[in-house]
This record gives C-alpha cells, structure tokens and sequence, in this order.
C-alpha cells in the first residue's frame, strides 16, 4: 500500500473513532449538563464533573449503579462519545465511570507531553477523588496502552483488566501503522467527527493542532515494556483484537501467554485471562462496529468470580 493510501486510510479510521458527536454541551469546568442526546445513552442523565488530578481538571461522567465501578478510558483524539452503545450496555447493570483524558474532549490541554503512564497515575489521581477503591478498567487503543499502565503502575486500583487492540511493545503494532501516524498533520482532520467534537467540547478549540502533535510524539516513542510487568500483572485480563487490526495476532498471543494463556485446558484448567479475535473487524471496528459481540465478551467475564489465589 502507497504511504498516501495508507494515511489517506488511517484518517478515514481516525474520524469513524469520533464519529459519535460529544453528548455533552460544553460549560465550565465542574458544570456540565447532559443534553437530551446525552441522557439517552444509559436511558438516565448522568452525572458528570471535573477531577483535579495532578494539576489538570480532568473531565469524568458517571452511567449506571451497581456492582464493581468499571473506567472506560478512551482510544486517541476520541471523546466519551466513542463509546455509544457499548457504554450504554455497560451501564445498565454496574456503574460505569467514563473518562476524558488530557487534552481530549472536555479535559483541557495542559504543559507536559502525553505518556502512558502518566495518564494513568492520572486516572489513578481521578479514581481517589470519586473515592473508589478499586474498579474493573476497559481501555481501548491509546486507552488500552492507559489500562496496561495503571495495573502495572497501581496494581491495587485494578480488579480485572480489558485490554482492546493494545501492546505492549512497538513491534507489536504493523510498521505501517507507525508510517501513517508520522504523516499525520491538523490539516488531514479538517472537517472530520475527530475535529467537530473537539471543537464542540475542548475548553480551547484552537488547541487542536497541539493535540496532534501531543498524539504524535507519544506514538514516537519507543514501547518496550518488560515482558516481567506484563506476567507480574495480577488482574485477570480479557485481550481483545480484531483479526485485521493494527495489533499484530503473533504479539496479542505472546502476551495472552504472558498473562498465564496457552495451556491445555481440559487438564492445566482455564486460566485467570482470556483472549478474544473478532472475526472480520478491523482495529477501528473492534468498538465501532462490534458492540454486540463486546458485550457479549465483556460482562461475562467481568461479571465471572474471581479466580481463587493458588
């Protein structure tokens, strides 16, 4: 495939990313107010508010009671929005604690650069604000590179892990993704969902090329995390991809091994983690075209007890 293509390409998955508008009309930190639209997705208006978390104010909605607390944590230059019905399916049996992280949607852009684990000492800070103790986290993409974060860096925080279209290691991602990344410019965006719901919900809507370059410089740096913090994770983990996605299926096996996957059930028994490839879906269609089957992944597993320490 031409670079073009492939940018041409990867722009086209980055604005189906956003393609739900934000649900929220945009106000002051700490006053936002659900629209119509909004109260739609779970069936009940949510609560929402602002986190100051290590000096950002740091944008939250909270859908659903009940049951273990579960973060979702977003995919890049995506909002709460991403989430649609996958978000309102959660919701209707636990309480769901949907996050918008730096620089993204209604959290304002602050001056350090973006880094995985930094966004997660971020929804670490934000998890001690709302006074939850431990949760369930879902990460996607970018959200998913959060949640690794988080249960390696806050191990207590994190009940059961689900990780979607996420690595652990550049090499885990096809080459040619990292050559559509590096061409990205603002410009490629202009007029797409991505754009219109930043511009909609970000408290400065000419930050935008800012956020570009923040998303490009975290994606320019190396990942290599120890394959020993990945086998230390102690969460049971659901890993899903799609069988086309930008993960490659090789790294989603090595790490499902990592995390104690790959043996012979009928006699070793199942392990604590699972492994998921969506048939014919690609990295964007894993959340924008594949609720039905997340959610009927996801709950169950979340839903299973745990498994009893050997």
């Amino acid at each position: 495939m031409k670079r073009r293509t492939f940018v041409t390409s990867a722009i086209a998955a980055s604005t189906t990313l956003a393609a739900s508008p934000s649900v929220f009309a945009q106000t002051d930190a700490g006053t936002s107010t659900p629209t119509t639209e909004g109260e739609e997705m779970t069936g009940a208006a949510p609560k929402t508010g602002y986190a100051p978390v290590n000096g950002l104010q740091m944008y939250y909605e909270i859908h659903g009671s009940g049951g273990v607390p579960l973060v979702l944590l977003h995919g890049a230059f995506a909002t709460i929005g991403l989430w649609g019905d996958i978000l309102k399916g959660l919701a209707q049996t636990r309480q769901v604690i949907a996050v918008e992280t730096q620089g993204h949607g209604h959290t304002a852009d602050i001056d350090r650069p973006l880094r995985y684990g930094q966004m997660a000492d971020d929804t670490a800070a934000l998890m001690e604000h709302l006074a939850i103790a431990q949760a369930d986290v879902f990460g996607y993409s970018m959200g998913g590179g959060v949640a690794l974060q988080l249960a390696i860096r806050h191990p207590e925080l994190v009940r059961k892990l689900v990780l979607a279209s996420a690595s652990y290691t550049t090499e885990g991602v096809y080459p040619e993704v990292w050559a559509g990344v590096e061409a990205i410019t603002p410009e490629l965006f202009a007029g797409s969902p991505p754009e219109m719901a930043y511009l909609e919900t970000a408290p400065h809507p000419d930050d935008f090329p800012a956020l570009v370059a923040k998303v490009k410089d975290l994606e320019s740096q190396e990942l290599s995390l120890p394959a020993a913090d990945i086998r230390a994770i102690a969460s049971p983990t659901l890993l899903i991809i799609g069988d086309s996605d930008g993960v490659r299926p090789e790294h989603a096996v090595e790490m499902f091994r990592l995390l104690g996957g790959g043996v012979f059930g009928d006699l070793a028994g199942l392990p604590k983690s699972q492994l998921a490839v969506l048939p014919g879906t690609t990295h964007v269609g894993v959340v924008v075209e594949r609720a039905d089957l997340l959610l009927a992944l996801i709950p169950p597993f979340l839903d299973a007890p745990m498994p009893q320490a050997p």
